[in-house]
């Protein structure tokens, strides 16, 4: 299978001489097609700080991010951005949604960011939602949502410019076990029949199960 992102010698430093704060030592980690990834560690271990780099949000000190066959870490702040809009979806510990618009609404403003806000765009939002158990809620604003349907729909906004790679931050930590796992599901169902990659910082080691590998991360260094 195909490598969707590949993390090689990752160090991350936070200030200067003795009170430098070296957050990750030398990290690699590659991500297959088709791989549903899980990270757990302590608090405080890096893994939050893993993601965003992981994601085209933070830049490392040193080594090299690779998604697909292009080097990002090197890219201006402009193409980051486009890049991050195309090919990431980020899915978090709360939601995020805009309180104003429709769920139909969030999904589309994902593509209207991306420049591609069209019949097709409109398609993709509605088989994302029917996908989801969502369609009967297109038109409901995010105060009236269960939080399991609020983080369904952070899922489809997630998907909805059929990223390569979606990074999940601990998006079952607002969700009971049944919740959770529904919504863990779903994340690796995609990945699974579509060839895509994920990879989900989580405490729940209920989770663990429907990943198909787990990375450990202590003291800012990764091991499986």
């Amino acid at each position: 299978m195909s490598t969707k992102l590949l993390l090689e010698n990752i160090n991350k430093i936070y200030g200067d001489g003795d009170t430098a704060v070296k957050v990750l030592d030398s990290v690699s980690l590659q991500v297959k097609a088709g791989e549903f990834v899980a990270i757990v560690g302590p608090s405080g271990s890096g893994k939050s700080t893993f993601l965003s780099i992981a994601g085209a949000l933070l830049s490392p000190t040193s080594g090299r991010v690779v998604l697909g066959d292009q080097e990002i870490n090197t890219l201006s702040p402009k193409k980051m951005n486009q890049i991050r809009l195309e090919k990431i979806g980020f899915v978090f510990q709360s939601s995020n949604l805009i309180p104003y618009l429709t769920v139909y609404d969030q999904l589309l403003l994902i593509s209207e960011l991306a420049g591609k806000r069209n019949k097709t765009a409109k398609q993709r939002a509605n088989n994302l939602l029917n996908q989801l158990g969502l369609s009967h809620r297109r038109n409901h604003y995010p105060e009236s949502l269960s939080g399991g349907e609020r983080q369904r729909v952070a899922i489809a906004r997630a998907w909805m410019n059929d990223p390569e790679i979606i990074l999940a931050d601990e998006p079952t930590a607002s969700l009971d076990s049944e919740r959770g796992k529904t919504v863990v599901q779903m994340l690796a169902d995609e990945v699974h029949s579509r060839e895509k990659a994920a990879i989900m910082v989580t405490h729940d080691k209920r989770m663990l199960e429907l990943c198909d590998r787990v990375v450990y991360i202590e003291d800012g260094k990764l091991s499986e």
